[in-house]
């Protein structure tokens, strides 16, 4: 006889798969022991560089049930975003999660529905939604819910898909099914390690985010440092290198979800297109797109440290 908890684990598991997600991974919601002095070494050695939002809520980072009262379960889930053409080869280049529009808005729609089938069919769960916009360690916890494993470039991986999905959490006051861990495969591949233009991976499974070429081009609001000449590889918007070398993404398939197409213009545009876009060219290409974080004035920055 199938009991509750069972019940409840078929169902969000089936209805994350209605709504297009590759998997659903659930773990017990509770403090993160190991990953606490993993974490504190990190922001002591700098890594985050100016993320400081990375040095708040240290607890909270590390604990789901202060961040939802009485939550028992963490269902992390994973969405396709690898594209079915890539842009120009000769062109600047931009991350492949930034082609369509802005995961944060797909995701979290996706996320208000399952919860919304969670309370219909079951009944008082109260929960949030995250989708890397708050304090939690998503790839670990991911990685808890046997999803995948934590690579070499700090990536979660999987073997039947590799690492080119975003992830993201529900963390809900519902006990359920438990999955379990799966076992590193990276064995002694160093590609990513070997790969990386600017040396960011410092030793495996350590990434110096301030040496990160996403975080160059994205998070880093002042000029760019002159040591970075001729490292960012015609990168102006993130960076795929540590993925696109990894072994585990020739099994990549191209995602299904319309909202993550990109706008045609961008896989022909050349530098020369990059170099002369206006307002209304970026307004048009990158409408309700991830890239206008970094501002048409960002993006320009970054064109411009590549140019000179």
């Amino acid at each position: 006889m199938i009991n509750n908890k069972e019940k409840y684990t078929q169902l969000i598991k089936a209805e994350s798969k209605r709504l297009g997600f590759l998997s659903c991974g659930i773990s017990k919601a509770g403090f993160l022991e190991e990953d606490a002095p993993r974490l504190e070494n990190w922001l002591h050695n700098n890594h985050q560089g100016q993320m400081s939002y990375m040095e708040n809520n240290f607890e909270k980072r590390l604990n789901p049930t202060l961040l939802v009262e009485d939550s028992k379960s963490v269902v992390s889930l994973l969405l396709n975003y690898f594209p079915s053409e890539e842009q120009n080869k000769e062109s600047y280049k931009i991350s492949k999660y930034a082609y369509g529009q802005d995961y944060h808005f797909v995701i979290k729609e996706k996320l208000k529905e399952l919860l919304n089938t969670i309370q219909i069919e079951i009944g008082e769960v109260s929960g949030r939604a995250f989708v890397d916009s708050a304090p939690v360690l998503d790839k670990v916890w991911a990685s808890k819910g046997g999803l995948g494993w934590i690579g070499k470039n700090s990536n979660l991986i999987t073997q039947k898909v590799g690492s080119f999905y975003f992830i993201a959490e529900l963390i809900i006051d519902l006990e359920l099914e438990y999955d379990h861990a799966i076992t590193d495969h990276c064995g002694t591949c160093t590609a990513c390690i070997d790969s990386c233009p600017t040396d960011a991976i410092v030793s495996p499974y350590v990434v110096d985010g301030s040496k990160c070429i996403s975080y160059f081009t994205i998070e880093l609001k002042d000029n760019l440092p002159y040591e970075m000449k001729g490292k960012l590889d015609d990168w102006i918007f993130g960076c795929d290198v540590c993925q696109d070398v990894c072994p585990w993404n020739r099994f990549s398939k191209p995602h299904k979800e319309p909202l993550f197409n990109p706008n045609t213009e961008l896989l022909s545009f050349a530098k020369k297109d990059w170099e002369e876009i206006t307002d209304e060219v970026f307004k048009n290409i990158f409408k309700n797109s991830a890239v206008k974080r970094t501002k048409i004035e960002g993006l320009k920055r970054n064109i411009t440290f590549l140019k000179d």
